[in-house]
């Protein structure tokens, strides 16, 4: 049965050796027990229980939630990539371990690195269907999970925020011993947005030598024919260097030099899980005109998270292989307890890394890469070990 599987292997792929082939036969079946499998807990766990309770309370026909949970399932897929290449490479080279067939090839002159090598060489292909995955199918099938789930139970949101948009807009100043410090040059703040007009406005202006007028309105508008902001029925107070009022100024109609940025803010976009990497980076930009560094460092963790997770199958290929090839008898059941221990361990480790680069400890890039890091330089070690 595995020479027949061979066989057909290599037909599809003429060229690879009948040990790539028999190797490469072996992890096939047990990825797709993975994938079956780790997708479906993380649904299960995820999504199923949640649902099912907005269902019930709501009355929600079962067709609806089928097809919610259909939508939500890629994303628990592309987690189950990385997870299944672990499964597959600790249960296949324990198995030829525990039958010998490990050893057996190493006293043909078989080194360890060319054993692992079809391990390896599945574990970049997943890879680039993992970020496929990610980047093309994921958010869009969260998108589209939330939104008609929203529109099932009746509380769809708007595409904008409507109360409470702040705008802070950032220069930098020289300082006497020529270093530059990033000061607030204008807040923007607006009590409502309806979509499409702003109301209840206040903008203090500090653009030159400290807070030189303040412009309150009762409502604005964005002119992109011009690229200004149009404010009516309002109030300009210029201010004095001493901060005393120079001079108070009425209006019905105002035009003022502003970024578009508080627009571009109110509109909400996308949450992260529903945005593939060109559209975090185009919010991005929105953020960091805004200078709030709290979301702009979020944004810039999940950025490099997109790119890091698919890795995982590289970082979860090396660790499954090399623990694999342990000399110890391990069992499948040992083998499954082991997976489930890695991934317990990655996952925590990516749990920590987003905590100290939420809290600025370590950079945006360390902490999403902080769990591929350290468990590729783990899987280098026990490879040491083996091969000694």
């Amino acid at each position: 049965m595995t020479f027949g599987k061979s066989k057909f292997l290599g037909s599809l792929i003429p060229g690879v050796s009948v040990m790539d082939r028999y190797l490469i036969s072996e992890l096939i079946p047990p990825f797709l027990f993975g994938m079956g499998l780790f997708s479906s807990i993380g649904v299960t766990i995820g999504s199923l229980f949640e649902i099912m309770r907005k269902a019930v309370d709501a009355g929600l026909p079962i067709s609806l939630v089928m097809k919610v949970l259909l939508l939500s399932l890629p994303q628990f897929m592309a987690y189950a990539f990385p997870t299944s290449v672990l499964l597959a490479t600790l249960l296949t080279y324990s198995r030829l371990s525990n039958d010998s067939e490990l050893i057996a090839l190493r006293s043909c002159g078989v080194s360890i690195y060319r054993l692992l090598l079809p391990a390896l060489v599945l574990s970049f292909v997943v890879t680039g269907i993992t970020f496929t995955f990610n980047e093309y199918v994921v958010p869009a099938s969260n998108y589209q999970a939330t939104l008609t789930m929203e529109r099932a139970l009746d509380e769809e949101k708007p595409s904008f925020q409507e109360r409470n948009i702040f705008y802070q807009e950032f220069g930098d100043i020289e300082q006497p011993d020529g270093d530059k410090d990033k000061v607030l040059k204008r807040l923007f703040y607006a009590e409502r947005f309806d979509g499409e007009r702003m109301k209840g406005l206040t903008v203090l202006d500090w653009s030159q030598n400290g807070l030189n007028q303040i412009v309150t309105s009762e409502s604005a508008v964005w002119n992109p024919a011009q690229n200004t902001w149009d404010f009516f029925n309002g109030t300009i107070y210029v201010i004095s260097p001493d901060a005393s009022y120079r001079n108070i100024l009425r209006f019905q109609q105002q035009q003022l030099q502003l970024p578009r940025t508080p627009l571009d803010l109110a509109s909400k976009g996308r949450d992260y899980n529903e945005m593939n990497i060109a559209q975090a980076m185009e919010r991005l930009k929105i953020e960091r005109q805004s200078g709030n560094e709290d979301k702009i460092r979020k944004l810039l963790i999940r950025i490099h998270q997109k790119i890091a997770l698919p890795f995982a199958c590289v970082v979860f290929g090396l660790v499954g292989t090399t623990l694999g090839n342990r000399p110890q008898r391990t069992g499948r059941a040992t083998g499954f307890g082991v997976s489930v221990l890695v991934i317990f361990a990655y996952y925590m480790l990516m749990a920590i890394g987003d905590a100290l680069g939420l809290s600025s400890y370590i950079s945006p890039i360390v902490a999403a890469w902080l769990p591929n890091l350290l468990c590729f330089g783990a899987g280098l070690f026990l490879l040491f070990r083996v091969v000694r």
